[in-house]
């Protein structure tokens, strides 16, 4: 998990109350929101704004997702036949995109889908394994991890994340909202029937010699995923779902028979569709899946045709949260937020108002949908 120009040395640890002791209900999430944002919200004090290259970022990535022709065991080992006909990602780039060095180290993933489970896999090079963390839902990226982000209506709200790392200790949490705009992370959610494993090509915590990479799988069971997808679960053929996958990697040195962090450094965050800045919590940003019922290599990515006016209404959407932080306000017309308000009058039916609680601003995609974005971040799309 990566706040906005924070690294992720400086979070603080959230409660980790579990979900039973909660009671918790997925229809009690916005209801609750305002009550658990005050145990949630991050300090605002790690909350510095941050414009990013948002304009700089093409299209985000995409993947076609095909359909297991069997259930996988999930053992960490990636050896079913079914994800021998999966294709790989391409490989994961830094978080900030092609202006930041090149990975260290290789990872990519694979996905497949049946009618009971989102199933992800993972390849990370890894020339030392080395993880202290044993507890669920600690905060997993302060070993080396690899986190999963799921927004299945690509609405920037009500949003899963997944945390992993080499002992197979598991992070899951819910997201009402990005912490840009006040999330709370509701750290109480779990992912019911989630199945997860690991497996490592070396010798874990071992200095003395070197590894060579670690795998994971994950079966992700749609009904855990439905409880706030705000569509149908499973997906249909052709659905796109907004995912990205994020790998945090920390130096490391060696220090009497132990590994140990080298003092001072900060994390590397390199991930599969880049962000444009050193935030996860852009959903905008997160690459496309889409889901095929056909067998494997049939079908092609298709782009969203909305794509480039979602992208326009986001940026005014940051054009605002900048403005904001500098002057304490909204601005009142697009012509005020300079190249993003100006780039939004070229969609059709654009429009932009001031509310009570912030802004909105509108713009007709080349679907014909009327696409909207609020000063939370929550973008839909209407016929």
């Amino acid at each position: 998990m990566i706040w906005p120009r924070v690294r992720s040395g400086s979070l603080r640890e959230r409660s980790t109350t579990r979900r039973a002791a909660l009671g918790f209900k997925p229809s009690l999430v916005l209801g609750l929101a305002a009550l658990v944002s005050m145990a949630f919200a991050p300090d605002p004090s790690l909350e510095r704004p941050s414009e990013g290259n948002f304009a700089a970022v093409q299209y985000p990535l995409g993947y076609v997702c095909y359909r297991a022709s069997s259930p996988l065991t999930i053992d960490g080992r990636l050896d079913d036949t079914e994800w021998g006909a999966a294709e790989w990602t391409t490989d994961f780039v830094d978080i900030e995109g092609d202006s930041q060095p090149k990975p260290r180290f290789r990872t990519r993933a694979k996905m497949l889908w049946d009618d009971e489970h989102f199933y992800i896999a993972a390849e990370l090079e890894e020339p030392h394994l080395w993880r202290t963390l044993t507890k669920r839902d600690s905060v997993i990226f302060h070993d080396n991890d690899f986190e999963v982000f799921i927004d299945p209506d690509g609405d920037n709200h009500q949003y899963y994340e997944i945390e992993i790392n080499a002992l197979n200790t598991v992070w899951d949490l819910l997201l009402v909202k990005p912490y840009r705009d006040g999330g709370p992370a509701v750290n109480g959610w779990d992912i019911a029937g989630l199945k997860s494993a690991v497996w490592l090509d070396g010798t874990l915590n071992d200095p003395s010699d070197r590894d060579r990479r670690w795998t994971l799988e994950m079966a992700i069971p749609w009904k855990a995923l439905a409880e706030c997808a705000g569509r149908t679960c499973p997906p249909s053929n052709g659905d796109q779902w907004r995912v990205n996958f994020s790998r945090v990697q920390w130096r490391l040195e060696a220090s009497e028979g132990a590994y140990r962090k080298v003092e001072r450094s900060k994390e590397d965050n390199w991930v599969w569709s880049p962000q444009g800045a050193i935030d996860m919590h852009r959903p905008e940003m997160w690459g496309y899946v889409q889901f095929s019922t056909h067998g494997p290599g049939a079908d092609v990515f298709r782009r969203d045709p909305d794509e480039e006016v979602r992208k326009a209404l986001m940026g005014v959407y940051h054009a605002q949260k900048a403005r904001f932080s500098e002057s304490g306000t909204y601005a009142l017309k697009l012509e005020d937020l300079g190249e993003a308000g100006n780039h939004l009058f070229r969609f059709k039916d654009a429009e932009h108002q001031r509310t009570l609680d912030g802004f909105v601003a509108r713009a007709r995609g080349a679907t014909g949908a009327l696409w909207t974005v609020r000063s939370d971040s929550r973008l839909t799309g209407s016929p």
